[in-house]
């Protein structure tokens, strides 16, 4: 029966027909179509698409398969054929979320559960070792210390605000961990935030600057096509992210504190910071350690709190006396010698 069926690779920015197959097909599924997914790997059989399963870089997103054709190693053949398609493009290490229901769906599939959020997310891996080979290799950095801090941050780009975070962390802590977000939709790319970090960071001595990983996920690439209501939405990406680094970053580097800055103006940052101290703080979601929360007041520079938001609203106007108050010297000095190519940045991307 399945040697009938054809799989092909989509482009749904370019098929409003095969877009609109999709839609229906995932409607089927009580699913919704992931904004960020535009190919997708489909099945189709005597004239009508019965499966597909989006790729968003290493993240596979918006599986369906038609109630009348599943069974039959349908879903198995649909997976090999998007696992296929994510090897041809460079990505081999993959992730997928999915609701509890579907672990063991997926489990056939050669996925294994990474950490989930009852009745709402799975997060799974294809592979069996991810999480502890990446954990192995983090603890090869872990630092002697009664206190071992850590602090997350996209830096988009690093102000005096972020580091005067680091420094004020980095005085009350033994050793300091410090996460830069690795995610493609930061204005300025992942290796600049990266290295402006380093620099800006330089002069204290207790600190290891990690690039991120996977493992630490971004709201930007959190799926939200499987979850109808937004409240859901930001409870479940927070609580992946946070017990992840709760029950698998932290013990490798034997984190006991995480500090972040107060945020007056974001909301979703708001909410973030007070879901901190329910996924870190509360024993009774996770058996490991608690991480305590250390929150501390946002600097302002005259009249302005520093923030890499207000920093890309200046650039934006081009009002570069007022950047430079408010970034460090070798943000500056990044920013004067590409200014060009980060004007275009800001065009390109409407920042």
């Amino acid at each position: 029966m399945y040697s009938l069926v054809d799989f092909s690779v989509v482009d749904i920015s370019k098929s409003l027909s095969e877009r609109e197959q999709i839609i229906q097909l995932l409607t089927l599924s009580d699913l919704n179509l992931d904004p960020q997914v535009n190919i997708f790997i489909v099945a189709n059989m005597d004239g009508k698409m019965v499966a597909c399963a989006g790729i968003d870089n290493n993240i596979i997103k918006c599986v369906a398969i038609d109630p009348n054709y599943r069974g039959n190693q349908l879903n198995l053949t649909l997976l090999d054929h998007v696992i296929k398609y994510a090897n041809e493009q460079g990505h081999f290490h993959l992730f997928l979320y999915t609701k509890p229901e579907n672990i063991d769906f997926f489990k056939g599939c050669g996925f294994y559960p990474i950490v989930e959020i009852n009745n709402l997310v799975v997060l799974m891996e294809n592979t069996p070792v991810g999480i502890k080979q990446y954990c192995k290799q983090l603890s090869e950095q872990r630092q002697n210390g009664a206190k071992i801090g850590s602090v997350v941050m996209n830096a988009n780009p690093f102000t005096k605000g972020h580091q005067h975070l680091l420094e004020y962390a980095a005085s009350q802590c033994d050793w300091l961990h410090v996460f830069v977000v690795n995610e493609n939709v930061s204005l300025f790319p992942f290796d600049v935030r990266l290295q402006l970090v380093k620099e800006g960071a330089k002069h204290l001595k207790n600190i290891t600057v990690h690039a991120s990983s996977s493992y630490i996920i971004s709201r930007a690439t959190f799926p939200t096509y499987f979850l109808k209501d937004n409240i859901k939405i930001d409870y479940a990406y927070m609580g992946i992210d946070l017990l992840i680094f709760r029950n698998y970053i932290a013990p490798a580097l034997n984190i006991t504190y995480r500090f972040v800055g107060t945020e007056p103006y974001s909301q979703v940052t708001n909410a973030y910071n007070t879901s901190m101290r329910y996924w870190l703080q509360d024993k009774d979601v996770s058996s490991y350690p608690v991480i305590t929360l250390i929150e501390i007041q946002r600097i302002l520079e005259g009249e302005d709190i520093i923030s890499a938001s207000l920093v890309r609203k200046l650039l934006a106007a081009e009002q570069y006396e007022q950047v430079k108050r408010l970034v460090p010297d070798t943000t500056w000095n990044y920013l004067e010698a590409n200014l060009d190519s980060v004007k275009k940045l800001i065009r390109s991307k409407g920042n």
